[in-house]
């Protein structure tokens, strides 16, 4: 067979060409690390690692929501433990302004005190994260949530929950409504609220000394809706014989009338009972109602309002009307505090919960970068080898092509 001068220089060049190819390939993978250059050099393993970076993506935008999460929860939990310290700090005031030593203006101060700490309450209900969004706004994050209007607080914000979705099966709420945390929190002891009425026959506060509990519900429990009623004191007689009447206020029905009164003794009916401990006064009053929503501004503002209020004298039920002020600040009070205590206790599940996914997802995107390093990364070893074959293969075929390409049938002619 005849083999052209011009074939073999094709057949030489073809196989340098090749051997250039294939170590360029190997100097390629080399200097990048990875095995698979392009989806040709092994396509299951780039579909495989297409699938896998996609994955591992999306792991690393949750491990981003699961940090900004954690951020704005860890602000909620600091602002929420500056409130705890705050009510506290007020709750301690209300107990020693019931010290039966001190005058109108040592409680007068203590009101001071309490409007100085009503404004930093205000302050911390208004926090912001470090986007400038308001913690306790719901959805409306970009609008302060409470402000001080003619009409007392008023919240502008909403009762939503701003979710982040910090894996692929889980939702994290990441805020709180303000007016779950600061508004809505039930007077009295959550299903009825008792306080001190006024005087039928002097208008104006009661004269007797008589302070009410805050009650408890009895068994069976009140039927809901609770009504309105009225707790009325009669004293006739000498000596005096005091008796009460409860009228249902809502229905103008009387429940119960003449009954003796014996201070301390459980009053009981509709379902709720209480006591009345003291001597109240020919037509002082009390009133049950059913528990509604105070704001925590509310009672603070109100205690304040009631120790700015000069104590009468004592023929007029001295300090009663403070006592029960007092006793009724105090249990709204003690109502806020576990109102916070249990939002806080929410963000303290969620930031666990926040971090033990944190764990999971930090596994997770290990894993997905081992697999794609099994499935990329280049072996140096393997591609040294390689490369120097390669050298070696274009070296022979380099200097076989400079010794064939000499060859000449006219250098034996003479």
């Amino acid at each position: 067979m005849r083999i052209s001068s011009s074939t073999i220089f094709d057949s030489n060049v073809a196989g340098m060409d090749q051997q250039q190819s294939l170590m360029i390939k190997t100097q390629q993978q080399l200097a990048t690390g990875r095995r698979i250059l392009t989806a040709a050099d092994d396509p299951a393993a780039a579909a495989r690692a297409l699938d896998i970076t996609q994955s591992d993506s999306t792991n690393t935008q949750y491990t981003t929501n699961r940090n900004a999460a954690h951020n704005t929860l860890s602000l909620s939990e600091s602002a929420l433990q500056s409130v705890t310290n705050l009510l506290q700090a007020v709750r301690t005031s209300a107990v020693n302004a019931g010290d039966g030593s001190l005058n109108n203006s040592d409680r007068s101060s203590i009101a001071n005190q309490l409007s100085g700490q009503l404004q930093d309450l205000v302050g911390l209900a208004n926090s912001t994260d470090g986007a400038g969004n308001y913690l306790y706004s719901g959805f409306q994050s970009r609008t302060q949530p409470f402000v001080n209007t003619v009409a007392g607080m008023s919240y502008f914000g909403d009762d939503g929950q701003r979710n982040v979705q910090v894996s692929a099966s889980r939702q994290v709420a990441s805020s709180d409504s303000g007016a779950d945390v600061f508004m809505n929190i039930k007077n009295g002891n959550g299903t009825f609220a008792t306080q001190q009425g006024t005087n039928t026959v002097t208008p104006g506060p009661n004269l007797g000394s008589g302070v009410i509990s805050v009650g408890s519900v009895a068994n069976p429990p009140p039927t809901l809706p609770i009504n309105n009623y009225s707790v009325a004191f009669t004293v006739v007689g000498t000596p005096a014989v005091t008796s009460y009447t409860v009228t249902n206020t809502t229905t103008s029905a009387i429940v119960s009338a003449g009954n003796p009164y014996v201070s301390g003794q459980s009053i009981s009916f509709a379902g709720m009972q209480f006591d009345i401990q003291g001597a109240p006064a020919n037509g002082d009053t009390f009133t049950v109602t059913p528990s509604a929503n105070e704001s925590i501004f509310k009672t603070i503002s109100n205690l304040i309002a009631a120790l700015n209020t000069p104590v009468a004298s004592a023929a007029n039920g001295g300090g009663t009307a403070l006592t029960n002020n007092l006793n009724h600040a105090l249990t709204s009070l003690d109502n806020a505090l576990n109102n916070v205590l249990t939002i806080r206790s929410s963000l303290g599940s969620r930031l666990n919960e926040i971090s033990a996914l944190q764990v999971t997802g930090d596994n997770l995107g290990l894993q997905f970068k081992q697999n794609l390093s099994q499935l990329q990364d280049v072996d140096f070893a393997k591609a040294i080898s390689d490369l120097t074959q390669q050298k070696m293969g274009l070296q022979a075929a380099q200097q076989s092509f400079a010794a064939v390409s000499t060859l000449s049938l006219f250098n034996y002619i003479k």
